[in-house]
């Protein structure tokens, strides 16, 4: 009981910090389900293009959010060991990385648009894709600032306004979108284009907004950078590269297995493809509540590593483990049960919403895997253990998963039903080797 009892209180203090983190990154999460809405009531071929230009940026967009890890740990540990100068510089250099590899993907993103006719996809997709891949590209340097800014926020016991604001976002997202989109107050109706417009605009004003906030707040005062550029820590930059590339690793592993599982639909035709678009937002907007209590978990074993708190470790990662499995379950069912009415918000095709039934079943068993994986990914980072988790990612995903994909649901008689079941495997195996790796890293001798 005594044991229950330390579990329960260590998970109300990671509660406390993750319950706006959740809501902020379910919120941004509704940018994204508020996109696909609104672009479905405009046909399934424009679903269809938003999934797979959606899925290629992904790649790139999780990559560079491994990259800006280590801002919320590195901040959470020198914040633990009361080194508040030490938090200012570590967000100086996160802000320095966020705009340099968001300008250098931004590029690469542009020169890859020319070349997207070799991923295969259906001709009709290919034909309206290409504008709105150009507009996410552009997003990505003022969506990693407010990553940075809003890691440091939360990683500062702060994580309210950051909240506020993306609620914000989605708002305004939304009001662009009818303004881009249908073609509303004067403007021509952009369609799939028109949304990528709006998530840039809304992108850029949200940096702009936390930015004003942390500025101003006397609260972090004490941890803000004096100066902004110039006289880099090459050891500072090396400390957050001994993070982020492996958590980088890991990330692009996880989301390239997503896309490629995207693209192995779209092989399939534009039905599939739609359909799969309607089950990944699904699945990924419940993934937040999790991967919320994935970050709040990190933070918090940081902060106990710094402060010397080392007992710890394990009461907070497996509490956090335990409620997001009892968490998952509640979802598992909503979408065993309800997947055909959730698919009909999307679309009003009835053959895709038919297949995303069948596919939101699929996204019901790998719920609780997932759950699992994140957090235990999340505590392995929060101890600054990388590289074997990042092998660990790789073989699950495209050692297992994407294989047995290609097998079952390309060559095999499954479709898409046989791709999903194989990420379901794939997320299996991760969470059953990223728990049992953190169990031997936090053995007390």
């Amino acid at each position: 009981m005594a044991c229950l009892h330390s579990y329960l209180r260590e998970f109300r203090s990671t509660l406390t910090l993750a319950v706006p983190i959740i809501v902020g990154h379910v919120s941004q999460m509704l940018m994204g389900v508020t996109d696909n809405v609104m672009i479905g009531r405009t046909g399934t071929v424009p679903l269809a293009a938003a999934s797979f230009g959606g899925s290629v940026f992904n790649v790139f967009f999780v990559f560079a959010i491994g990259l800006m890890v280590p801002v919320a740990i590195l901040v959470s540990r020198s914040r633990g060991a009361g080194r508040p100068e030490e938090c200012a510089e570590y967000l100086r250099h996160g802000i320095a990385l966020a705009l340099g590899f968001g300008l250098l993907e931004s590029i690469l993103m542009a020169v890859l648009s020319t070349q997207l006719i070799y991923f295969g996809q259906p001709p009709e997709v290919l034909a309206i894709v290409t504008p709105y891949f150009l507009m996410m590209a552009g997003s990505l340097p003022s969506v990693l600032v407010y990553i940075v800014l809003r890691q440091y926020a939360e990683a500062m016991g702060h994580p309210w306004a950051p909240m506020v604001i993306i609620l914000a976002g989605v708002v305004v997202n939304a009001v662009l979108n009818w303004i881009f989109i249908y073609g509303n107050l004067g403007m021509p109706a952009l369609g799939l284009t028109g949304a990528g417009l709006s998530t840039l605009l809304a992108r850029t004003l949200g940096a702009y907004a936390i930015y004003v906030w942390l500025r101003r707040d006397p609260k972090v005062r004490a941890a803000w950078p004096k100066r902004w550029f110039g006289d880099y820590s090459r050891e500072r930059f090396g400390t957050m590269m001994h993070i982020g590339l492996p958590a980088s690793g890991m990330l692009l592993f996880e989301s390239s297995a997503f896309a490629a599982a995207g693209i192995m639909n779209g092989w399939l035709g534009a039905v599939p493809l739609a359909a799969h678009q309607i089950a990944i937002t699904c699945a990924s907007l419940v993934f937040m509540i999790p991967l919320g209590l994935a970050i709040a978990t990190g933070m918090r074993v940081s902060r106990a590593l710094g402060s010397g708190a080392k007992d710890t470790l394990r009461t907070i990662a497996f509490g956090s483990m335990g409620a997001a499995v009892v968490i998952m379950v509640g979802f598992t069912l909503t979408f065993r049960f309800g997947g055909g009415v959730i698919a009909a918000w999307f679309v009003r095709d009835p053959v895709v919403i038919a297949l995303a039934a069948q596919l939101l079943i699929v996204a019901s068993l790998f719920q609780l895997f997932d759950g699992v994986q994140v957090i235990a990914a999340s505590s392995l980072r929060g101890i600054t253990d990388v590289r074997i988790p990042a092998l660990i990612t790789l073989v699950a995903y495209w050692g297992v998963a994407l294989p047995l994909g290609y097998l079952f649901g390309v060559r095999g008689p499954y479709g898409a039903v046989g791709v999903w079941t194989a990420l379901a495997g794939g997320l299996a195996f991760a969470a059953i080797f990223l728990t049992a790796r953190f169990v031997r890293r936090t053995r007390l001798e």
